[in-house]
This record gives C-alpha cells, structure tokens and sequence, in this order.
C-alpha cells in the first residue's frame, strides 16, 4: 500500500477508520527524513495490512504543532485512536520492524485500562503519567 499524505483535512478520519496508522512527521529539507523515506516506504510494502502516512511538516504546520513536533522525523504509532508510540529520529530497517512487531503485539485493552488508571491517579492529585503526553503508551 502506498503512503497516505495526511492534511489536517482528512487526519481524523484516516485514524478513526483504521486500527493501526503509523504515521511519519517529515519535511523536504530535512536530510534524516530523507534518508528514512525509503525504509518507511519498504515497511509499508512489507505489511500490507497497515496504514502508513506522512505529515508534511512545513505545509502542515497546524497539524504538527497540535502534536509538538519539535524534532523531524518523529515515527507515531496510533492503534484504536491511541497514540501508541511517537518518538524522533530516523529508524533503521530492523528497528522499524521489530517495533511495529511490538506495537501489533500490544493488548489494547491493558493500554486503555493503563491509560485510564493514569488519569485517574493525576486527577487524585498523583504525579500522573510520568511525563508522556496524556493518552499515550509505548510500544
């Protein structure tokens, strides 16, 4: 499957009606992201069964902004509308492997229970979440 250009037009849609979106931050200028494209682009031929997408940083500066993208490339994961995993830097193949292997692995119930047991502790005055953006879990 080709990589799906995401705007914030259509954004809410492409997570809320697939399971499982990665989705790539990028810009033109930037050399790492150019040099992770290729690898990006592999992934998405190799699970079929995936959504992948990229976010064009510089025409989509809104969007980037709502999820702090501070640093470029930053892979997210979003499975069941749950940011899973966003995290800078470009991936070498095996890793990009091996972490949507982890990423398919997860048991979303335990990942919403986890979530929801953390704002309920932050809402009880706790320290909540450990410093994660609120709904999100690592793979």
């Amino acid at each position: 499957m080709a990589t799906v250009e995401l705007t914030k037009e259509n954004f809410d849609q492409t997570v809320s009606e697939n399971p499982f979106v990665l989705i790539d931050f990028w810009a033109g200028w930037c050399r790492p992201c150019l040099q992770f494209a290729p690898v990006y682009e592999r992934a998405s031929e190799a699970h079929p069964d995936l959504v992948f997408a990229k976010v064009d940083t510089e025409a989509q500066q809104e969007l980037a902004g709502a999820f702090q993208i501070t640093s470029i490339p930053t892979l997210m994961i979003v499975r069941d509308q749950v940011a899973i995993f966003a995290q800078p830097g470009a991936l070498p193949e095996a890793a990009l492997t091996d972490l949507i292997g982890q990423a398919r692995a997860l048991d979303m119930d335990e990942v919403r229970a986890k979530i929801a047991a953390e704002q309920q502790g932050s809402q009880g005055g706790s320290q909540g979440s450990g410093g994660k953006a609120p709904g999100t879990a690592e793979a």
